[in-house]
């Protein structure tokens, strides 16, 4: 912010640098959440059967939704983390393993792999037991949830490994340097100097991967997770009204989605301002 003289006054008047202009401190597209969620105020208002009876119904499917979108995303930053890393390592043991892992489950279609950790992992998991002779492994029994979360977690993992791994490489090679001149470890400077400015980089597209992240969740409906997607589907199939079960879902899932897209936006916005 710079003073500058008023000619008709001989005083000064505040104007804002270009670029450095104050953020209007709501977003203008909050109307859109507003929207959409009166919308299906109204119709479960003025049309309790069936819309009423549809959000009563999947409302567990919901809770479900969103606990597995918010655990999941809590690995996978950790996974993308640890992957970002070992893709610049120099290290080569350590760059060819994470840049295996990154290929191989970037290549399988998330259905497939959540299909394979429920369908297939347990039965590997009791053979070897079977051949280790070990009961608690001969006898697993698979936990829907949890297979889930590994399947979202490995699959987005990969995705956001690279994220990271372009974002530490944005930050220019001087900052780490500088970092070790000063006495630093390189894992001290990638904690302290390195990613602090790497992650203002990569948090739209992280952000992004969070909404897909809630959409994709519709695919555990699959291996038997009794989520939002596959919530709805009962219901269908015991009343047999389509149209309006999957457009209440459908209004769930928008309304879910454009509030987070909004908030991931505030965030961003904020960190913006710390710059």
């Amino acid at each position: 912010m710079v003073k500058t003289a008023t000619p008709a006054t001989g005083g000064s008047e505040l104007k804002l640098i270009p670029g450095n202009e104050l953020p209007t401190r709501i977003d203008a597209w909050w109307w859109l959440v507003g929207a959409v969620a009166l919308i299906i105020i109204l119709l479960m208002v003025f049309k309790p059967d069936p819309y009423r009876n549809i959000v009563f119904f999947v409302r567990d499917g919901l809770l479900t939704t969103l606990l597995l979108t918010v655990i999941s995303f809590v690995f996978i930053l950790i996974v993308g983390i640890i992957g970002g890393l070992g893709r610049i390592a120099k290290n080569p043991a350590i760059h060819f393993v994470a840049t295996m892992y990154v290929e191989i489950f970037r290549g399988i279609p998330l259905l497939v792999q959540l299909i394979w950790w429920y369908f297939a992992a347990p039965m590997v998991i009791r053979s070897f037991g079977n051949l280790i002779d070990f009961p608690p492994l001969a006898n697993y029994q698979s936990n829907a949830f949890v297979l889930a979360v590994v399947g979202l977690v490995i699959c987005y993992g990969a995705y956001v490994s690279e994220i990271f791994r372009a974002g530490i490489e944005s930050i220019p090679r001087g900052q780490i340097e500088a970092a070790r001149s000063q006495g630093m470890t390189y894992l001290q400077a990638m904690r302290y100097v390195i990613l602090p400015q790497a992650l203002r980089v990569v948090m739209p597209p992280v952000g992004n991967e969070f909404i897909m992240l809630i959409k994709d969740t519709s695919l555990v409906s699959a291996v038997a997770m009794a989520d939002l997607t596959r919530r709805g589907r009962e219901y269908m199939s015991a009343h047999f009204n389509p149209i309006e079960t999957w457009t209440m879902v459908a209004l769930l899932y928008l309304v879910m989605t454009l509030f987070f897209t909004r908030l991931i936006s505030w965030l961003e916005k904020r960190r913006n301002l710390e710059k």
